[in-house]
């Protein structure tokens, strides 16, 4: 399977069962193209017609001889391994919903400004400790294990927290594990005492911030309807200096209300963070602030945009990372992650302050998917296992996608969302994702030189 775009001035094609990508100049971007559709008689034949024919000739020898070391044109080696489920079951992630209830009333939350559709309640500890159990139990040979302290806000059960954190540094040696914490904020109930345990304690954060003020402050405001952005600015960015700019995301959403989002990244980029994150509001379109299909076309052009001053900055030496443009292509995720996403629902759970175990953060709440409870460990195995088997193969629009190792099938949360099926992709989400894989592919091309 061939992908082939042309992207600020440059030829690239992905072949996409290998990983291999190659920038091409015109005439062996053209072969590549004729050569899906024609023997390479005709594929000559027409070259010939475009370009000088020793020229054809020597382009259609390069490119036969990348077929032959299999770097295009490349056989499927992952399909029949995934027809069948020969993964163990375990459980390596964690999402702890430390609190059903927020200090802001963020317009576009996707869990109901906190509550996500339920009461306003705070996670008990004994609730905490009981997941941690069951992801020391139930984690088989892992080792390394991942746990978020998500919300709503979190941090209006800091003293949990802290004390759940103490009793699973207690436990982890006891499984010979180790629990890695990672935790998501507004940052406006930010303390010195706090920032220090969670610098002392905390591997990854997650400062939420939507870019400039007047768009921050349009949808991320208080119960009184005044904005944060003033507030947080100047929080955030002391976060992120005492973690020497790393190990940390400002994250933000872009909604219809900001179409030019790449002014906010650019804006953060400006305030001196480093690692930024901006993602597309997911919402339905009786929503004013929900994206529509008529916007695609000026979101792609302000990716493409974003691109071009990503590589800008890189080169002047002011760089910064953008969560959707980072790739590796030597040692990316492994074969399972691309193929099977993020896990949730099997190796990746969500719990609730009532202890109730859903397939991730965005299910909490649906009835329909919850899971069991962790008073007793128990988890419905038959509704892990649909998780479990839906992969990139067994989803009928991802099988002929050339994006599909990229974005692992996209977001099972997002698929029920929209068409009350996990095996059916959400459709503007998988047009942004190939359009932003595309620009981090060209990146790299400009940034490391992978012309051939």
């Amino acid at each position: 399977m061939i992908h082939s775009f042309l992207l600020n001035g440059y030829n690239i094609v992905v072949d996409v069962y290998s990983g291999a990508v190659h920038v091409l100049d015109d005439i062996a971007f053209a072969a590549v193209d004729y050569m899906q559709k024609y023997e390479e008689n005709q594929v000559l034949k027409l070259l010939s017609q475009e370009y000088n024919h020793e020229e054809a000739e020597e382009a259609l020898k390069e490119i036969k001889a990348l077929t032959e070391e299999g770097l295009l044109f490349s056989q499927d080696p992952y399909g029949d391994y995934y027809k069948t489920n020969n993964q163990p079951n375990i459980v390596k992630a964690l999402c702890l919903h430390m609190a059903h209830d927020c200090n802001l009333r963020c317009e576009y939350c996707f869990a109901s400004t906190g509550d996500f559709g339920g009461s306003r309640a705070l996670m008990p500890f004994e609730v905490a400790a009981k997941a941690i159990d069951l992801i020391l139990a139930k984690s088989g040979n892992r080792k390394n294990l991942e746990v978020d302290f998500f919300g709503g806000e979190p941090l209006l059960n800091f003293g949990v927290i802290k004390k759940v954190m103490v009793y699973a540094g207690e436990r982890e040696k006891e499984f010979g594990k180790n629990i890695r914490f990672t935790l998501t904020t507004n940052a406006t109930i930010m303390s010195d005492e706090i920032k220090q345990f969670i610098n002392e304690n905390i591997y990854n954060m997650v400062l939420s911030i939507d870019g400039r003020q007047e768009v921050n402050d349009k949808v991320r405001y208080r119960v009184d309807k005044s904005g944060t952005y003033s507030e947080i600015l100047p929080t955030i960015k002391d976060i992120a200096e005492s973690r020497n700019q790393t190990n940390y995301y400002v994250r933000g959403t872009f909604t219809r209300y900001n179409l030019d989002f790449a002014e906010d990244v650019i804006h953060l980029a400006d305030q001196g963070f480093k690692q930024i994150s901006i993602e597309p509001v997911v919402a339905g379109e009786d929503k004013e602030y929900a994206l529509r299909n008529e916007d695609v076309e000026t979101i792609c052009r302000e990716y493409e945009k974003l691109a071009r001053e990503y590589i800008t900055r890189h080169k002047e030496g002011k760089g910064f990372d953008f969560f959707h443009f980072e790739m590796d292509l030597s040692n990316g995720p492994c074969v399972a992650k691309r193929v099977k996403g993020c896990g949730a629902g099997d190796e990746y759970l969500a719990i609730t302050p009532e202890g109730d175990i859903y397939p991730c953060h965005q299910f909490a709440g649906n009835e329909d998917f919850r899971l069991g409870n962790v008073s007793d460990s128990s988890i419905n195995d038959d509704m892990r296992l649909d998780f479990r088997n839906t992969n990139i193969f067994t989803k009928e629009k991802c099988k002929e996608c050339w994006c599909k190792f990229y974005c692992s099938g996209g977001c099972t949360a997002n698929a029920w969302q929209f068409n009350g099926d996990i095996s059916v992709p959400y459709e503007l989400g998988c047009v942004l994702q190939k359009k932003r894989v595309e620009c981090a592919l060209m990146i790299k091309a400009v940034l490391y030189d992978i012309m051939l």
